[in-house]
Protein backbone atom coordinates (compact mmCIF):
# COMPACT_ATOMS: atom_id res chain seq x y z
CA UNK A 1 0.00 0.00 0.00
CA UNK A 2 1.44 3.36 -1.05
CA UNK A 3 2.27 6.02 1.50
CA UNK A 4 0.25 9.23 1.36
CA UNK A 5 1.02 12.85 2.12
CA UNK A 6 -0.69 13.62 5.43
CA UNK A 7 -2.68 16.81 5.70
CA UNK A 8 -1.18 19.54 7.83
CA UNK A 9 -2.72 19.45 11.31
CA UNK A 10 -3.51 23.18 10.95
CA UNK A 11 -4.16 25.69 8.17
CA UNK A 12 -1.26 26.82 5.97
CA UNK A 13 -1.40 30.29 7.52
CA UNK A 14 -1.87 29.13 11.13
CA UNK A 15 1.80 29.66 12.04
CA UNK A 16 2.33 32.91 10.14
CA UNK A 17 2.00 35.13 13.21
CA UNK A 18 4.55 32.89 14.96
CA UNK A 19 7.22 33.17 12.28
CA UNK A 20 6.49 30.43 9.72
CA UNK A 21 4.68 31.89 6.75
CA UNK A 22 1.96 30.43 4.57
CA UNK A 23 4.43 30.49 1.66
CA UNK A 24 6.93 28.39 3.61
CA UNK A 25 4.30 25.79 4.47
CA UNK A 26 3.04 25.70 0.88
CA UNK A 27 6.55 25.02 -0.42
CA UNK A 28 7.72 22.82 2.44
CA UNK A 29 4.66 20.62 2.94
CA UNK A 30 2.91 20.74 -0.42
CA UNK A 31 6.04 20.43 -2.59
CA UNK A 32 9.06 19.14 -0.62
CA UNK A 33 7.21 16.69 1.63
CA UNK A 34 5.04 15.52 -1.27
CA UNK A 35 8.18 14.84 -3.34
CA UNK A 36 9.52 12.54 -0.61
CA UNK A 37 6.20 10.68 -0.58
CA UNK A 38 6.04 10.35 -4.38
CA UNK A 39 9.70 9.41 -4.84
CA UNK A 40 9.65 7.00 -1.91
CA UNK A 41 6.62 5.20 -3.28
CA UNK A 42 8.25 4.86 -6.71
CA UNK A 43 11.50 3.54 -5.27
CA UNK A 44 9.95 0.86 -3.03
CA UNK A 45 7.37 -0.35 -5.57
CA UNK A 46 8.00 -4.03 -6.33
CA UNK A 47 10.86 -4.31 -3.83
CA UNK A 48 11.15 -6.16 -0.53
CA UNK A 49 10.17 -2.91 1.20
CA UNK A 50 6.78 -2.63 -0.47
CA UNK A 51 4.15 -2.98 2.26
CA UNK A 52 6.59 -2.41 5.13
CA UNK A 53 6.20 0.39 7.69
CA UNK A 54 8.22 3.59 7.44
CA UNK A 55 10.22 2.56 10.51
CA UNK A 56 10.99 -0.89 9.09
CA UNK A 57 12.22 0.64 5.84
CA UNK A 58 14.34 3.24 7.66
CA UNK A 59 16.06 0.67 9.87
CA UNK A 60 16.45 -1.80 7.01
CA UNK A 61 17.94 0.59 4.47
CA UNK A 62 20.13 2.77 6.72
CA UNK A 63 23.85 2.17 6.16
CA UNK A 64 25.73 3.40 9.23
CA UNK A 65 29.05 3.12 7.39
CA UNK A 66 28.04 5.24 4.41
CA UNK A 67 28.59 8.96 3.98
CA UNK A 68 25.79 9.15 1.42
CA UNK A 69 22.65 7.06 1.95
CA UNK A 70 20.64 5.30 -0.76
CA UNK A 71 17.59 6.77 -2.45
CA UNK A 72 15.02 4.64 -0.65
CA UNK A 73 16.39 5.62 2.74
CA UNK A 74 16.69 9.31 1.86
CA UNK A 75 13.09 9.65 0.72
CA UNK A 76 11.42 7.39 3.28
CA UNK A 77 13.35 8.86 6.21
CA UNK A 78 12.52 12.39 5.11
CA UNK A 79 8.87 11.36 4.73
CA UNK A 80 8.94 10.15 8.36
CA UNK A 81 10.83 13.21 9.57
CA UNK A 82 8.29 15.60 8.09
CA UNK A 83 5.32 13.59 9.36
CA UNK A 84 6.73 14.22 12.85
CA UNK A 85 7.79 17.83 12.22
CA UNK A 86 4.31 19.16 11.46
CA UNK A 87 2.91 17.49 14.58
CA UNK A 88 5.69 18.94 16.75
CA UNK A 89 4.59 22.48 15.90
CA UNK A 90 1.29 24.25 16.21
CA UNK A 91 -0.58 27.47 16.83
CA UNK A 92 -1.53 26.20 20.31
CA UNK A 93 0.09 23.92 22.87
CA UNK A 94 2.96 26.34 23.37
CA UNK A 95 2.87 26.18 27.18
CA UNK A 96 5.25 23.52 28.45
CA UNK A 97 3.61 20.83 30.60
CA UNK A 98 5.10 20.52 34.07
CA UNK A 99 6.30 16.95 33.66
CA UNK A 100 8.27 17.86 30.53
CA UNK A 101 9.76 20.95 32.19
CA UNK A 102 10.86 18.79 35.12
CA UNK A 103 12.39 16.16 32.82
CA UNK A 104 14.32 18.77 30.82
CA UNK A 105 15.58 20.49 33.96
CA UNK A 106 16.64 17.13 35.38
CA UNK A 107 18.55 16.18 32.23
CA UNK A 108 20.03 19.51 31.16
CA UNK A 109 20.03 21.62 34.32
CA UNK A 110 17.29 23.95 33.10
CA UNK A 111 14.88 24.44 30.22
CA UNK A 112 17.01 27.38 29.03
CA UNK A 113 20.10 25.17 28.93
CA UNK A 114 18.19 22.54 26.94
CA UNK A 115 17.13 25.23 24.45
CA UNK A 116 20.70 26.49 24.19
CA UNK A 117 22.03 23.00 23.47
CA UNK A 118 19.26 22.26 20.98
CA UNK A 119 19.80 25.54 19.11
CA UNK A 120 23.57 25.00 19.09
CA UNK A 121 23.12 21.51 17.62
CA UNK A 122 20.92 22.89 14.84
CA UNK A 123 23.17 25.85 14.09
CA UNK A 124 26.23 23.60 14.15
CA UNK A 125 24.88 20.99 11.73
CA UNK A 126 26.99 21.58 8.64
CA UNK A 127 24.84 21.61 5.51
CA UNK A 128 21.43 19.99 5.56
CA UNK A 129 20.04 17.98 8.44
CA UNK A 130 18.07 17.98 11.67
CA UNK A 131 18.53 18.56 15.38
CA UNK A 132 16.66 16.44 17.90
CA UNK A 133 15.63 15.95 21.49
CA UNK A 134 15.59 12.19 21.93
CA UNK A 135 14.94 9.61 24.59
CA UNK A 136 17.78 7.14 24.26
CA UNK A 137 17.44 3.39 24.73
CA UNK A 138 18.59 3.76 28.37
CA UNK A 139 15.79 6.26 29.05
CA UNK A 140 18.03 9.33 29.18
CA UNK A 141 17.22 12.55 27.32
CA UNK A 142 19.81 13.83 24.85
CA UNK A 143 20.20 16.53 22.21
CA UNK A 144 21.55 15.18 18.92
CA UNK A 145 22.00 16.30 15.33
CA UNK A 146 21.89 14.27 12.13
CA UNK A 147 22.92 14.90 8.55
CA UNK A 148 20.47 15.01 5.65
CA UNK A 149 17.52 12.70 6.40
CA UNK A 150 19.09 10.54 9.12
CA UNK A 151 16.87 10.39 12.19
CA UNK A 152 16.64 8.86 15.70
CA UNK A 153 14.89 5.72 14.38
CA UNK A 154 18.26 4.69 12.92
CA UNK A 155 19.75 4.52 16.40
CA UNK A 156 16.86 2.97 18.34
CA UNK A 157 16.00 6.33 19.90
CA UNK A 158 12.59 7.97 20.38
CA UNK A 159 12.24 11.40 18.77
CA UNK A 160 10.61 13.82 21.19
CA UNK A 161 11.33 17.00 19.21
CA UNK A 162 12.97 17.59 15.86
CA UNK A 163 13.78 20.70 13.88
CA UNK A 164 14.45 20.71 10.16
CA UNK A 165 17.54 22.77 9.37
CA UNK A 166 17.48 22.22 5.61
CA UNK A 167 17.37 25.66 3.97
CA UNK A 168 13.90 25.06 2.52
CA UNK A 169 12.58 25.07 6.09
CA UNK A 170 13.64 28.62 6.88
CA UNK A 171 14.99 30.53 3.89
CA UNK A 172 11.74 32.24 2.87
CA UNK A 173 11.18 33.64 6.36
CA UNK A 174 14.71 33.96 7.76
CA UNK A 175 16.96 33.92 4.68
CA UNK A 176 20.36 32.61 5.87
CA UNK A 177 19.78 33.31 9.57
CA UNK A 178 19.48 29.73 10.81
CA UNK A 179 20.13 30.65 14.50
CA UNK A 180 17.22 33.13 14.42
CA UNK A 181 14.98 30.46 12.90
CA UNK A 182 15.96 28.00 15.64
CA UNK A 183 15.30 30.53 18.40
CA UNK A 184 11.90 31.32 16.92
CA UNK A 185 11.11 27.61 16.58
CA UNK A 186 11.81 26.99 20.26
CA UNK A 187 10.13 30.14 21.56
CA UNK A 188 7.05 30.31 19.33
CA UNK A 189 6.40 27.24 17.19
CA UNK A 190 6.92 24.11 19.29
CA UNK A 191 3.81 22.29 20.47
CA UNK A 192 5.19 21.29 23.87
CA UNK A 193 2.10 19.21 24.61
CA UNK A 194 2.96 17.04 21.61
CA UNK A 195 6.57 16.74 22.81
CA UNK A 196 5.38 15.69 26.28
CA UNK A 197 3.03 13.09 24.74
CA UNK A 198 6.05 11.36 23.18
CA UNK A 199 7.76 10.83 26.54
Amino acid sequence: MAFELPDLPYAHDALAAKGMSRETLEYHHDLHHKAYVDNGNKLIAGTEWDGKSLEEIIVGTYDKGAVAQNGIFNNISQLWNHNQFWEMMGPGGNAMPGELEKALAGSFGSVDEFKAQFAAAGAGQFGSGWCWLVRDSDGSLKVTKTENGVNPVCFGQTALLGCDVWEHSYYIDFRNKRPAYLSNFLDNLVNWENVASRM
